[in-house]
């Protein structure tokens, strides 16, 4: 696990590596960056400039970095997991689509409860700090992928994945839809979650309750759409309700 801070001057080589001339040895060696993990943590991923979150792209799509013209593969398994400050404007860089769409999916933290809220006083108060410990191994998280890999869809399912995102390219609120990458990571997230919930196939269910999260970040509201207060989660909803649910 590694954590990036992103910043403002943050170069792309402090995350990827670069080369640097050992005196000893009197050649160029390789320094690798913090990008060379099995979970990386983007942290305010929106704070560094576009040409540094750009060097996650290679990472992220191939699960490989080139340094200086060397192609390195990177261990498995490899996530990136990212914050971003949505608040805060100044000195941010909104992520291009493009990279957008390198994630699987967005997810909105809300405000602790009321009783959490105090339970983090109290921690503060008596200095405590949570522990962190390790509950699976890489080795097992790519079996738990492989397992994933034998979950059960009907064509019928796939359809029904197609007519939702195809939905989404010719919705009348809708600027940009989504991809054929948004079809991939619905029907694998569908199959992770029978598999959590202990079943060897995908229901329709599966599917809706994961489209909002793998798709709020694909879409582009129309001016006149966001003009009428609506937002990307309603129309996604609505797009929910209006495709039939297969039998």
């Amino acid at each position: 696990f590694r954590r990036i801070q992103f910043t403002p001057d943050l170069l792309p080589s402090d995350i990827t590596g670069t080369k640097i001339f050992d005196q000893n040895e009197g050649a160029f060696v390789l320094q690798k960056g913090p990008l060379f993990a099995n979970i990386v943590l983007a942290d305010e991923i929106n704070r560094s400039a576009p040409k540094t979150q750009a060097a996650l792209l290679e990472a992220m799509a191939e699960r490989q970095i080139t340094i200086e013209g060397e192609t390195l593969i990177l261990d498995k398994p490899f996530m990136v997991v990212a914050t971003e400050n949505p608040v805060e404007m100044e000195g941010t860089y909104p992520l291009p689509e493009a990279q957008l769409d390198r994630f699987i999916m967005k997810l909105w933290l809300e405000y602790p409860e009321k009783e959490e809220e105090v339970d983090i006083m109290r921690r503060q108060i008596s200095g405590d700090s949570p522990t962190v410990e390790a509950i699976t191994s890489g080795e097992e998280l790519l079996a738990a992928q492989k397992l994933m890999n034998m979950v059960y869809i009907d064509d019928r399912i796939l359809k029904y994945i197609r007519d939702i995102v195809l939905k989404t390219r010719n919705h009348p609120q809708i600027a940009l839809g989504c991809g054929p990458r948004a079809s991939l990571v619905l029907m694998k997230c569908s199959k992770a979650r029978a598999a959590i919930l202990g079943r060897v196939y995908v229901t329709p269910d599966d599917v809706r309750s994961l489209v909002v999260p793998a798709l709020n970040h694909r879409l582009l509201l129309k001016p006149e759409a966001e003009l009428e207060g609506l937002d990307v989660k309603t129309v996604i909803k609505n797009i929910i309700e209006d495709i039939p649910i297969p039998i």
